[in-house]
């Protein structure tokens, strides 16, 4: 992925799409915060974190592997920094204002992890709503190239212990509490069926 690939100091990612052009799901305005604030904020806080360290020299993806082996307290809140960064650049692209359907590898992925898409969303949302507090609902290749749901925690993320991730669902409140208030099962409905960005997922799949 693209964004893997650059080096600090890091700036924020121009979104691959307007920003009125997720809506009714995700609004202009929620998209004007969670991305123009809360993502802007965390790539801000890591470039001062890491200035004048070794993680300069190293791109996002490996900042957040290297600190995620780190238990100090400035390492620590370089995970967290660098982790959502990355969450949130892999998140924004996880989602098309076009929608698209699973084909082709991804499509038999589907089928043979989770008995095909209907399978999939039932076992996602259910992943997604029954998350508590803030984090993540993830679709994950697994080591054994089997496909697997995942919820991580705040930051956390499966990169972070050697996980492919192929799409995420940001569950944290100010990604939809504007245009859904705590009415996550509603969000997640709704994205699930008009936001997801199934070649984006079968890109990561490989």
């Amino acid at each position: 992925m693209h964004f893997d690939k650059a080096k600090a100091p890091f700036s924020l990612p121009k979104l691959p799409y307007a920003d009125d052009a997720l809506a009714p799901v995700v609004s202009a305005n929620t998209i004007s915060f969670h991305h123009g604030k809360h993502h802007a904020t965390y790539i801000k806080v890591l470039n001062e974190l890491i200035a004048g360290t070794p993680d300069e020299a190293l791109t996002l993806a490996e900042i957040v592997a290297r600190s995620a082996a780190d238990k100090s307290p400035t390492a620590r809140k370089i995970f967290n920094n660098a982790a959502q960064a990355w969450n949130h650049s892999f998140y924004w692209h996880s989602m098309t204002p076009k929608g698209s359907v699973p084909a082709g590898k991804l499509k038999d992925a589907l089928d043979k992890s989770f008995g095909g898409v209907d399978g999939f969303k039932k076992a996602f949302t259910a992943a997604a709503v029954g998350h508590f507090g803030s984090g993540w609902a993830w679709l994950v290749k697994g080591k054994d190239g089997a496909l697997v749901i995942e919820t991580t925690a705040n930051a956390d993320t499966p990169i972070a212990h050697g996980g492919t991730p192929l799409l995420v669902a940001d569950v944290w409140e100010h990604a939809y509490y504007l245009d859904f208030q705590n009415r996550r099962p509603d969000h997640i409905a709704a994205w699930l069926d008009k936001l997801v960005n199934w070649s984006f997922a079968e890109e990561n799949l490989g």
